[in-house]
């Protein structure tokens, strides 16, 4: 064994040690916990040599390396070493040489927990982490039960963006947790965070999937940092006055300022939900990424190590018939659950690792869940998987993929379509009972999302209904009922950005598009401040009677020529009785008979017409409720005659 070179950037014979490396040295750049310096392990299987740069100093404007030695060959393609002294925040890099007839460069670790924000990307160079030093606040949290999950789908880069500043940041966020407590959320889903190439994106072309994209920090030079770390504490104070505040030095890094929005988020009692893309990584990859990593001959991108020459969305399907490859993206999703303290996942496109891996792909998908639930078993798993397909959900150990939850769309949204268009009430309503999976709970309800409204496809709701004036009448009252549809079907209630108080511009990521989220509009706009107050106390609804959180559902009466649906909500084996009714007519329907789970009063306890101008004098409902003492109708044992608002949405409870 080799002795560690002291001189600087030569010494070009000189090995690491393979001091502190086992069986259990995790792969990449990784700190002691004694403080005694860095163990480094990497997998190249082609390459000749992979050094270590470490010990990086400005000089003229650049940083430059001052030391480096070689990995050494451990085996199964991997190399290893250890370098004393090293401590958080040092930066690294490593250099590979590939073999003959292949290149050489620098090269990011594939592990790397954060990159440096100058030089920026894709000169940034890798910097070393200690998850164990930050001074978390959420001892004693658990997330909220699956049934329990109202799922808030965020971008970080354009949702809020404070005056003056050119995108939104994890901080940002941070800054208003307490608008998102009051509106009654439980779980936050950001759009993918980690490191992507572009000026900005909605991240699904990330190609350093263990680094925040950070364009999403407050970098460490710049003075509003402090103002942010006053703002955090103050948060933390008005949500939790006798916890410890965070210090400058829990507030520098990108990788930390990550940490400070999910530990935040549980002190305010809501979940984080990673977007995460293990379908493809890239467009640009750049020289120094993960693509051709140990450096064989640029061409065929089979021989890239991590992918295959299979494209998806600009980009490359990852090799999952190479269990190293699968181990990256199982690594990567337990670093978000155990450093990161993430409450789950939203994967993306699971149907892409199904078609285009195959066998390997699907026993991918199994191995994922099932490392997942061992790891942190109330940690959910929603699978995008198109068209949705039962068997995503089922478990592993029967041949399933193991996911938890799958994502649906689009039927419901047709309660908002347009004035003349032909509404199937039959589709709706099946999507309420999720047909194509086998428990109710386990499917991700939304009728918009990053996806569907995204400018250029397909408006967003309030303009769906009307076209011509997304604040009409029209737009106002469909909207309601589309997402009181939402909120009051079975499964997981799913809300994008701006959805909760009737935006109605398409969405872009670029943050300087003139699309951007209109927050002032909920001081000038009185229908934008009504449909929250809507959103914000059906939410509470929703939380407060327990069958619009349970399986049970029954939808009982659908009559496309009238357009009215109704459905039975209730908590099996307890009761709990609700009965949901929406009507899609222009008109009002007075002393409608329907039938009703049992005889005897039911009280109104949600109208979406009192939200129309809030508090509308001129509601149509029915006061304080309703008596079922009718003979048996729609298969239930009772039935009444109610009053149901035209384009609205009434619940009844006992």
């Amino acid at each position: 064994m080799h002795e560690l070179t002291t001189t600087p950037a030569t010494g070009q014979d000189s090995f690491l040690t393979l001091d502190h490396i086992t069986d259990a040295t995790p792969m990449g750049g990784k700190l002691l916990p004694s403080g005694a310096g860095a163990t480094f392990q990497v997998w190249a299987p082609a390459a000749r040599e992979v050094r270590v740069l470490w010990d990086y100093r400005k000089s003229a404007g650049n940083w430059l390396h001052h030391r480096q030695a070689r990995l050494v060959a451990i085996a199964n393609g991997r190399r290893a070493g250890f370098v004393p002294g090293l401590k958080a925040g040092d930066r690294y890099m490593l250099h590979v040489t590939g073999p003959v007839g292949g290149t050489e460069g620098l090269k990011r670790d594939p592990y790397a927990r954060d990159l440096t924000e100058t030089p920026m990307w894709p000169e940034c160079q890798c910097l070393l982490v200690d998850p164990a030093a930050f001074p978390w606040h959420d001892q004693g949290w658990r997330p909220p039960a699956f049934h329990e999950l109202i799922i808030y789908q965020l971008h970080v880069g354009t949702w809020y963006i404070p005056p003056g500043r050119r995108h939104g940041t994890f901080l940002d966020v941070v800054a208003k947790l307490p608008y998102l407590k009051a509106l009654g959320i439980t779980a936050i889903q950001p759009l993918p965070i980690s490191e992507f190439p572009t000026q900005f994106s909605l991240g699904y072309n990330n190609v350093d999937p263990f680094s925040p994209e950070t364009d999403y920090g407050v970098h460490d030079d710049d003075p509003a940092l402090n103002d942010y770390l006053t703002v955090v504490n103050a948060r933390l104070h008005d949500a939790a006055p006798g916890l410890a505040p965070y210090q400058r030095k829990d507030i520098t890094g990108t990788a930390s300022q990550f940490r400070i929005l999910v530990d935040m988020c549980h002190v305010y009692r809501i979940a984080v939900l990673m977007d995460v893309v293990y379908n493809h990584a890239g467009g640009d990859f750049g020289d120094r990424s993960i693509y051709f990593f140990d450096r064989k001959p640029y061409g065929n991108h089979n021989d890239s190590l991590y992918f295959t020459d299979r494209g998806w969305a600009g980009g490359l399907v990852y090799a999952y018939w190479n269990n190293d490859v699968t181990q990256y993206l199982i690594d990567n999703a337990v670093m978000f659950l155990t450093e990161c303290h993430c409450d789950g996942f939203r994967y993306d496109e699971v149907s892409v690792i199904r078609n285009e891996g195959g066998e390997h792909g699907w026993r991918f998908c199994q191995w994922l869940t099932d490392t997942c639930r061992y790891v942190k078993p109330e940690a959910i798993q929603i699978a995008e998987h198109w068209p949705v397909d039962g068997a995503v959900v089922e478990p592993a150990a029967t041949g399933g993929a193991g996911f938890d939850a799958a994502s649906l769309r689009g039927a419901v949204a047709q309660a908002a379509s347009g004035r003349d268009a032909v509404v199937d009430m039959a589709a709706v309503a099946a999507q309420l009972r999720s047909p194509a999976v086998r428990d109710h709970w386990r499917a991700v309800q939304a009728i918009e999302d990053h996806d569907l409204v995204y400018q250029g496809r397909k408006p967003r709701i309030a303009r769906l209904a009307d076209g011509a004036d997304a604040r009409s009448w029209y737009a106002r009252s469909r909207s309601r009922v589309a997402l009181g549809l939402v909120l009051t079907a079975a499964g997981i209630p799913h809300l994008f950005m701006g959805q909760e108080f009737l935006e109605d511009k398409p969405w872009h990521d670029d943050p300087e598009s003139a699309d951007r989220i209109g927050w002032s509009g909920l001081d000038t706009d009185r229908h934008m401040s009504d449909f929250l107050r809507y959103t914000r106390e059906l939410i509470a609804l929703r939380r407060s009677l327990p069958a619009l959180t349970a399986s049970g559902i029954h939808i009982f009466h659908v009559h496309n020529a009238n357009r009215v649906l109704a459905f039975h909500r209730w908590v099996p084996d307890v009761g709990e009785d609700v009965v949901i009714v929406a009507s899609l007519a222009e008109t009002t329907w007075h002393d409608y008979t329907l039938g009703f789970p049992g005889a005897g009063d039911w009280r109104e306890v949600f109208n979406a017409d009192v939200y129309d101008h809030w508090v509308n004098p001129w509601v149509t409902g029915n006061g304080s409720g309703v008596h079922a003492d009718g003979a048996p109708l729609h298969g239930l044992p009772a039935s009444a005659r109610i009053t149901i608002p035209a384009n609205g949405i009434v619940v009844f409870a006992r």
